[in-house]
């Protein structure tokens, strides 16, 4: 009797848990919840401050402006309210009892990207600085897996992220900053968008214009096929710190048509349709409270005006969202009335969607459990 109880025993969690065979993760940098949920703010309209493009302002208006925030988010993000809120889920809608919070104590890009691909929050990511990261992310744990080997890459926008995935000790195919493709050379579009990078400055000396990323990510996953690939977009946080609404909102919507884009095609491709999860987030929010504070983000220590030292608090800069769609998740749509998510639970959710038990890397520190709204 018990011989028989434990063959009936599933050996591995793919058996009793998912169909999706692979991830995709994207994040778009210093989104916020707001945007995503009520659409274009108002309160930026006719901010001359506030604006790169003055003299077609008033098309701008009348391109993102609905009187209702639900016909005001679908315009700015039509893929994520036509498609991913019918057949997937989104998570963050504060005013729906939805929250979605970091947990590292900084707020800013490093240790936000941290948290997300390692699963916590690590207090020696304290900086924007290009350190090598001491933790494995969940790419590099799924590349010492036999079925993964050389089945993972990232690209990024943030020359940043060679550090983030730490390149070097990983072995994962990381594709970042202005960096030109180094394979897939014989093929001329490779060709066409590493010469075009060349020749099209960036508003930016840290940060290449996201169709680069986008497009060097496509050509990736149609040739290579990995079974985990993630994708950094980074142009709304940049724009948003410049002060450029107006971009910061243009930028938005290109990626949720690049996201689009990805997405349909997966549905075409034998090795991804109905096999795959995605996964859309960002690293951080920014400030609300008045149009200026919406420029930024982070706890960082300065002085004040009377001299006193002082740490930076915005409100809402820890606040996230998140979306999800694939085979596994119910089409709940908006998620409401809910318990809080985290950060810190992207990387186990997606090894938990390949059927694999993500603890993280750190002696101490355990990765944030799978959200398990997410999965049927």
């Amino acid at each position: 009797m018990a011989f028989i109880s434990s063959l009936s025993v599933p050996t591995q969690a793919k058996d009793v848990c998912c169909k999706t065979e692979n991830v995709i993760l994207i994040t778009l940098d210093g989104v916020r919840w707001r945007e995503v949920f009520q659409g274009v703010d108002k309160r930026f309209f006719d901010q001359p401050d506030f604006l790169a493009y003055k003299k077609t302002h008033a098309e701008f208006k009348q391109e993102f402006w609905r009187e209702s925030p639900d016909a005001r988010r679908e315009i700015l993000f039509p893929f994520l309210w036509n498609v991913v809120a019918k057949r997937g889920q989104i998570y963050g809608n504060r005013t729906l009892g939805s929250k979605a919070d970091v947990t590292n104590k900084l707020h800013f890009s490093y240790p936000g990207y941290n948290e997300i691909l390692t699963g916590f929050a690590d207090p020696r990511i304290n900086s924007n600085d290009k350190i090598q990261n001491p933790n494995q992310t969940f790419l590099e744990w799924l590349d010492k897996r036999p079925a993964f080997k050389g089945k993972s890459a990232a690209f990024g926008s943030w020359d940043v992220f060679p550090y983030i995935i730490n390149e070097k000790r990983s072995g994962v195919f990381t594709n970042a900053g202005f960096e030109a493709m180094d394979i897939l050379l014989d093929t001329p579009r490779i060709q066409e968008l590493n010469q075009l990078q060349k020749d099209i400055p960036s508003p930016w000396d840290t940060v290449r214009l996201d169709a680069f990323t986008y497009n060097f990510a496509f050509e990736y996953l149609k040739a290579k096929k990995p079974r985990a690939l993630y994708i950094s977009l980074g142009e709304t946080d940049d724009f948003a710190h410049e002060g450029q609404y107006d971009q910061y909102i243009l930028a938005a919507r290109r990626n949720d048509a690049f996201i689009a884009r990805i997405w349909n095609w997966v549905q075409t491709d034998p090795q991804y349709r109905n096999k795959t999860t995605l996964l859309i987030a960002t690293d951080h929010g920014r400030g609300h409270l008045d149009l200026e504070q919406w420029k930024h983000h982070g706890r960082f220590p300065y002085t004040a005006p009377d001299g006193t030292e002082k740490i930076a608090d915005i409100e809402e800069d820890d606040a996230i969202w998140m979306a999800v769609i694939g085979p596994d998740t119910p089409a709940t749509g908006e998620m409401k009335n809910i318990p809080d998510v985290k950060q810190n639970q992207i990387a186990a959710t997606l090894m938990r969607f390949l059927g694999l038990n993500y603890k993280g890397s750190h002696k101490t520190v355990k990765a944030g459990a799978p959200i398990k709204m997410m999965f049927r």
